[in-house]
Formats: structure tokens, C-alpha cells, sequence
């Protein structure tokens, strides 16, 4: 019998039809274990994932694959997004045997859940130097009756493995300020010069890290040649706006076609304070889109937003974003307008990418910036902006003809710590552009949160699935809220955001904090007990909870003065230092706070009415304050930087607690702020 067609998970429901007798993840699974005396069978994935999607078409949907699994396992179905404490406790155990992780991961539990076999992806037959899962699952099956001592020994010296790779140690020296140059300078080695980014493919988008180079004046350049790569390549949806998962080839021209709600408001961030560094307004035009298309395709009428987009359309990756030279002809029905932009995107026969499980689809191009618009009017002699004009129109028109092909599936779970993300980026927007309707939905974000995320204890919730709020929440889910939050009060000056923000930050301490090893621990709280409770500071594709509860930590101590923030931000940082110094690309979120701790006590108040803050606020915008306490607000309140201060348009900017005249000249503030920054 499969269990799972009532699940809230997307990706559970993906697989009710298999023949498959799936269990969702829980006890039950465990004591059906018990009573039949066999091993578990565990599969995470995720909705998105093209490669789940394939193990699953081979295998889950084949009968006789799915007759040999449900007499020789109990088989579990994870969704990893849903439960990223189960997926981080089991990819641990899988790095651990086989040196790399990744999903779909395969994993062979005792009834007490310890792993013994894992893997990622298997084939239906042998190849490309993988058995197939049947002969994995053969073998496992005989060792389990034949030669179970030895396979529980192996599980219990796995597990212990896990167990002590992954328990959080105290760290021994301090992260200096001259760790800072290492970092910046560990980067350089690894740095692609033509093409950006770091070391060679695939290639991710690495935020934190661009996040952290781009508060030095010796990463910059680093930081915005990559993102400048990054939004002339394929990743970058040249058509739609938003961002790929990561680029297969090293120039970012031919990506892994799904769309991430985590990408996206991370580098919408990274993108605003390029463009707050630079003054490039290509960076602000890319977030700007990016933001089109979350609000477009992933808002959900409650005001959530969704968690992501798949890599495939009816089964073949990439089917709605690649074109040929014919249907560009077709499309636009003008043969020098076809020929002009194909040239400008790369569109060509063969394309430049090819589904491999679909080789009769033929070749077809992803769009990317071949030929930049400058180029393009120099030769024909026209302006760049006039040529930019005509071609953005024709990518307008190519766009309505996609959004009339099939569409990928959208996993329209709500994910409160990505959302989180999401709410720091709309309000950031709103801040930098000065454009209202980015903090609307922003304040939209916050209230779908209040309102729907909330649990007993003042804690959160971690997902939200058809109708209803599930799974309690991790140190993830408290921190990136409380980080999203303090950009909303950033955006707007209503203390009720960063009044919740404090309070989020008293459940990361109450929950999830660790005091003899001085880090925050993922899960906690009321969390259901796994083999261990890791404490991540390595940002996958997302900050690290320890880099989110560090950062969380330090904005506290700025705003209220909470000496706790600055003092448990001292031990995270300590504890990772030796892993930071060794791997800085990993660690960007750490480094963040890092580069955060050691920089002068900045406030920034500016105070009065709207319309009063209105152009000081706009001076405000065109510097990069990552580490200044903002409070753009009326005089008054509980907050410590705008007491005592009169109101009426008066910008009050002070640097380890000293402070400069006020002024209500804009220009006068522009000034100041640029001799700080």
C-alpha cells in the first residue's frame, strides 16, 4: 500500500501513483521495520529535482523493480525541503562512505534508522561506472539475511562516524581582522578572471561569498566581474528574469534549468548591493527582474511565496527555455529581426544544449548574451540605447510566445526560512529603488508569516502545505526570518518588525543555541530526536544557520545592545575558524559576519515623516551600509538610536558612538556617507 497520496508535500504526492508501497517519514515506517524484520529503504529528493525525476520514471514506477523493493524493505519517501534535519543526518552518512552527496539519495537504514548503504542516483542497469539498483538492492537484501552481524556492525561504526563528524567543538583563537585579507586573498587563488566565479564547472551562484567580497574594497572587482558574467549567461533567464539552479559549463552559459526561490532572493540582494557599490544600473535592471518574475510566478495568493520551479517540462529538462533559429523566425514573423536577435542571444543550429534522455529532441540553443548590445550597434552604427530598446522588445515578444509553451511544474510548498530570504529581498528593493510596491510585498511576506507560521512557544513553523502549517520549526526557519525582518524595519521604520525580529532571535538562543561548543545547532527545541542534531556553518546553497543566527545575532547587539549577540557571534566564529581559513568559498555567511564584527559601531537614523525622510532616505540609498543599525522612522519609540532625537527630516549618523551634526541636507549626508563607506 503507497501512504502517500495525503501528504502535504508536493514531491510525496509525485510519488502516491508509484507501485512502490511507500511510508513518509516517522515511526511507523520504523515499527512496520521492526515487525517484519527488515531493513529501510530511504529516498530523498525534492519536487524539482531532474534526476529524482529520473530514478523515478526507471525505477519507482517499474512493477517489478517496485514488487523486489516492497518484499526486501520497508521504503521511505523524504521530501528534503520539507525535512532538511532528516536530509542533512543521512547525507552526512552518505558523504561519509562515498565522497560525494547529492540528490536523489538512496540510503539503507536498520529499523533503528542507523545507515549502513547509501548512494545518490542509481541506474536501472549497470553503467557510467554505476551499479544498477537492482543489483544494490540484491546485495543488500542477502547481506541483511546472511550476514546481518557484519551489516550492523558496519551501521553502527557509520553511524558513530556521523555522529562524531558532524558534534559541534569548541573553537580555541578568535577570528582576527586579519583573517579577513586571508579569506579575500584565498578567493583570488581560485577565481576565474575571464569568466568569473570560482574554480571551473558546474558553477553555483555563490552569494554569500559575492555577499562578502563585495564589503571589500580588495573583492569587489571579483564580485561584480562575476555577476556581470553571470547576468550575460544562460543561468540568468535572458527572457523571463530569475535565475537557473547553476551552470553546467564553466560561463554560465548552459544551466540546470530549475528556479529556486533561495537563488533568487539571495542574489536579488547580492545584485542591489552590487549596484549600490558600483553605481552600474545593470545590476539594479537584473534584480528588478528578477523580482518580476518571482512576484509573477511564485507569489502565492496568501502572500508566500513558493519554494520552486522544475527543471523539466513533460518530462524533457529545459523544454520551455530553449529555442532554434525557426521558432525565433516564427515568433517574430521578420527575418532581419530573427537574424538580429539569435545573434544577440546565440540562438543557432546545433544549439548548445541537448537533453540526454531525450536524444531525438535534437540540439537546441539557451539564450544568452552572445554578442552585447554595444557591439551590435556599433556595427550597424546606431545608438546602443535605441538598438537596446529594439532588442528588449523583441525579447518581450519571444517571452509572450513561451508563456504560451507548457510550463514547468511549480512545487507551491511555502518554506518559511526561504521566505524569509524573500521578505529580505523585497524589502532591500524597496529600500535601495525606493519603489513602494517592493515593500508591499515584502509586508505581504511578513504578515503570511505572522499569521500562518507561528507556533506555541513563539516559535515558527518550518513549511506550509495544503492549508496548514507543518513540521516544527529549525534554527534556519527563526533566523533568516529574524534577518528578513530587520530589513523590513530597514525599508519602512515600523518597530513591530524588529520588535518580532528580537524575539525570534530569543528562540535561536533558547532552542537551537549550544553554549558549551558555542554554536547554533540546526534542530531543537521540540524537533523530533535524529541519530545527531548538526550545526552547519558551511553554506550550501543557502546561508549556513550558524551564519544566520551569527548575523541575526550582531544586528541585535547594534540595535538593542544585547551584548549576548556580539558574544555568541565571537564563539560561532571561533569554532569555524579553522574550517574558514581552509575552505573560504564555503563560508561566505561566516565571513559576513566576520567582516561584520570587526567593523565600526555604525548608526544611521534618519527621522520625521515620510515625506520629510523622503530625500535623505534617497541619499541613504546610493551607499552600501551592509554593517550600519538603519532606522528610517518617526522620532520616538522603544529603539535606543531614536530616542531623544527630534524629528522633522534630521539624519543623526554616528561611528563607534560618535556622532556628526545632524543634518537635514541630503547632499550634506551624501557626503558623510561617503567618507564612511
Amino acid at each position: 500500500m503507497n501512504r502517500l497520496a495525503q501528504e502535504s508535500s508536493p514531491y510525496l504526492r509525485q510519488h502516491a501513483e508509484n507501485p512502490v508501497h511507500w511510508w513518509p517519514w516517522g515511526e511507523a515506517a520504523f515499527a512496520e521495520a521492526r515487525a517484519r524484520d527488515l531493513p529501510v529503504l530511504l529516498s530523498v529528493g525534492y519536487a524539482t529535482c531532474h534526476w529524482c525525476h529520473v530514478m523515478a520514471h526507471e525505477s519507482f514506477e517499474d512493477e517489478a523493480t517496485a514488487t523486489y523493493m516492497n518484499a526486501h524493505f520497508v521504503n521511505v519517501k523524504v521530501d528534503r525541503e520539507e525535512r532538511p534535519d532528516v536530509d542533512a543526518v543521512y547525507m552526512a552518512a552518505t558523504q561519509a562512505m562515498t565522497g560525494q552527496g547529492g540528490w536523489p539519495m538512496t540510503v539503507f537504514l536498520t529499523p533503528g534508522g542507523e545507515p549502513f548503504y547509501a548512494g545518490t542516483y542509481f541506474p536501472p542497469r549497470d553503467g557510467h561506472g554505476l551499479p544498477s539498483f537492482g543489483r544494490v538492492m540484491a546485495s543488500v537484501a542477502r547481506a541483511w539475511q546472511e550476514d546481518r552481524a557484519k551489516l550492523l556492525g558496519n551501521a553502527q561504526a557509520l553511524t558513530e562516524h556521523v555522529r562524531e563528524a558532524t558534534r559541534p567543538r569548541a573553537g580555541e583563537a578568535e577570528v582576527g581582522p586579519e583573517a579577513l585579507d586571508r579569506a579575500a586573498a584565498n578567493l583570488r587563488r581560485v577565481f576565474d578572471e575571464t569568466n568569473g566565479g570560482f574554480g571551473g564547472a558546474p558553477k553555483f551562484p555563490a552569494p554569500t561569498t559575492l555577499d562578502f567580497l563585495l564589503t571589500r574594497p580588495d573583492g569587489r572587482l571579483m564580485a561584480l566581474h562575476t555577476l556581470r558574467r553571470m547576468i550575460a549567461g544562460g543561468i540568468h533567464d535572458q527572457l523571463g528574469g530569475g535565475w537557473h539552479r547553476y551552470s553546467v559549463d564553466g560561463q554560465w552559459r548552459v544551466p540546470h534549468f530549475e528556479k529556486m526561490l533561495y537563488d533568487n532572493a539571495q542574489l536579488t540582494r547580492t545584485l542591489l548591493r552590487a549596484y549600490q557599490v558600483s553605481g552600474d544600473p545593470a545590476f539594479a535592471d537584473a534584480a528588478r527582474r528578477t523580482l518580476a518574475y518571482l512576484t509573477r510566478e511564485m507569489r502565492a495568493p496568501d502572500g508566500g511565496l513558493y519554494s520552486a520551479q522544475d527543471a523539466d517540462t513533460g518530462g524533457v529538462e529545459g523544454l520551455t527555455f530553449t529555442w532554434t533559429p525557426a521558432e525565433v523566425r516564427q515568433a517574430l514573423n521578420d527575418e532581419a529581426d530573427a537574424a538580429l536577435l539569435c545573434r544577440h542571444l546565440g540562438i543557432q543550429d546545433p544549439g548548445n544544449f541537448h537533453d540526454p534522455h531525450r536524444p531525438d529532441a535534437g540540439r537546441r540553443s539557451v539564450p544568452y548574451v552572445a554578442v552585447p548590445a554595444a557591439d551590435l550597434a556599433a556595427e550597424r552604427g546606431q545608438s546602443e540605447e535605441g538598438l537596446g530598446h529594439h532588442l528588449e522588445r523583441l525579447k518581450a515578444r519571444l517571452f509572450l510566445l513561451r508563456q504560451g509553451r507548457p510550463q514547468p511544474g511549480t512545487d507551491d510548498k511555502v518554506l518559511t526560512s526561504w521566505n524569509g530570504l524573500a521578505l529580505a529581498a523585497f524589502a532591500d528593493a524597496a529600500r535601495i529603488l525606493g519603489e513602494g510596491p517592493y515593500r508591499t510585498v515584502a509586508e505581504g511576506i511578513a504578515g503570511f508569516l505572522h499569521d500562518r507560521m507561528r507556533a506555541p512557544g513563539g516559535g515558527l513553523y518550518h513549511v506550509w502545505s495544503g492549508g496548514q502549517a507543518r513540521v516544527e520549526g529549525l534554527t534556519e526557519d527563526h533566523a533568516l526570518v529574524g534577518l528578513g525582518l530587520v530589513a523590513l524595519f530597514q525599508a519602512g521604520g515600523d518597530e513591530r518588525w524588529l520588535t518580532w525580529a528580537r524575539e525570534l532571535w530569543g528562540v535561536c538562543g533558547r532552542d537551537f543555541w549550544q553554549e558549551e561548543a558555542g554554536v547554533f545547532l540546526a534542530s531543537g527545541g521540540r524537533a523530533e530526536a535524529l541519530l545527531t542534531r548538526p550545526a552547519p556553518g558551511f553554506d550550501s546553497a543557502v546561508l549556513s544557520d550558524n551564519a544566520a543566527g551569527t548575523l541575526l545575532g550582531l544586528w541585535m547587539h547594534r540595535y538593542f545592545g544585547d551584548e549576548g549577540g556580539e558574544i555568541r557571534a565571537r564563539r560561532v566564529l571561533s569554532a569555524f575558524r579553522a574550517d574558514m581559513l581552509a575552505a573560504a568559498g564555503g563560508f561566505g555567511g561566516l565571513w559576513q559576519a566576520a567582516a561584520f564584527l570587526h567593523a565600526p559601531h555604525t548608526e544611521l537614523a534618519i527621522l520625521g515623516t515620510p515625506e520629510e525622510r523622503a530625500p535623505l532616505e534617497r541619499a541613504a540609498a546610493q551607499v552600501s551600509l551592509p554593517f550600519t543599525a538603519l532606522a528610517f522612522t518617526q522620532p520616538g519609540g522603544a529603539l535606543p538610536l531614536v530616542q531623544d532625537r527630534p524629528g522633522g527630516g534630521a539624519a543623526y549618523l554616528c561611528v563607534n558612538r560618535a556622532c556628526d551634526l545632524l543634518t537635514r541636507d541630503p547632499a550634506e549626508l551624501a557626503r558623510q556617507l561617503q567618507a564612511l563607506a
